[in-house]
């Protein structure tokens, strides 16, 4: 029997997989992003917004949630160099920035994380 979660917003159930990733990529919300990142213990700011929405930008490109090494070569090409690395990343959505930030996009896990 797989393992298999919920998150309850707004009165509405919404199925996650044994990490937490919606099993649905079409439940996401700004609210399940903002319950995502509560249960993550991170308190979403417009900073942490624009990674997410250059996240959902690259999986639309890609078809496929990044890895930590394309994440930020993507983001410094769109937001600079500042916001372009690997410290930046991990200071919004520790301790892995392409997996927790994927969780909170709604999308679903890099392949190459653990």
């Amino acid at each position: 029997m797989e393992n298999t979660a919920t998150l309850v917003v707004g009165g509405r159930e919404i199925p996650l997989d044994k990490e937490g990733f919606l099993r649905n990529l079409d439940d996401w919300s700004p609210e399940i992003a903002q319950a995502i990142a509560q249960q993550e213990g991170i308190e979403l700011s417009e900073e942490h917004w624009e990674i997410l929405r250059l996240l959902q930008d690259f999986y639309r490109e890609f078809e496929l949630s990044p890895a930590m090494r394309p994440l930020v070569k993507y983001v410094g090409l769109h937001l600079g160099p500042d916001k372009g690395r690997s410290i930046h990343l991990m200071k919004l959505f520790p301790p892995s920035p392409a997996k927790i930030g994927s969780k909170i996009a709604g999308l679903p896990k890099p392949t190459n994380c653990l």
